[in-house]
């Protein structure tokens, strides 16, 4: 099996959650992710990063070997100025 893309590991999570914005980083081993969604209000950070793993199903075991993420709402992300 090889290691996914940056864009895989972003089509992966897209399929699985709705996005506003949604970028992903990385090597093909370590990943680093900026995730915008009006899914995540309300939640935690842990609840919010959950989700994305949900999304992302058994290619967190087998395929995507470390993902750091930054979660926002869509709120949380335009009062970052980004």
């Amino acid at each position: 099996m090889t290691d996914p893309t940056p864009q895989e590991v972003q089509s992966f999570i897209a399929a699985g959650l709705p996005c506003t914005h949604l970028e992903v980083e990385g090597d093909g081993r370590h990943f680093f992710a900026t995730i915008v969604s009006s899914e995540f209000e309300g939640l935690s950070r842990v609840r919010r990063h959950q989700r994305v793993y949900t999304a992302l199903g058994e290619r967190m075991k087998e395929q995507i070997h470390a993902l750091s993420m930054k979660t926002l709402t869509p709120t949380e992300f335009q009062t970052q100025g980004s």
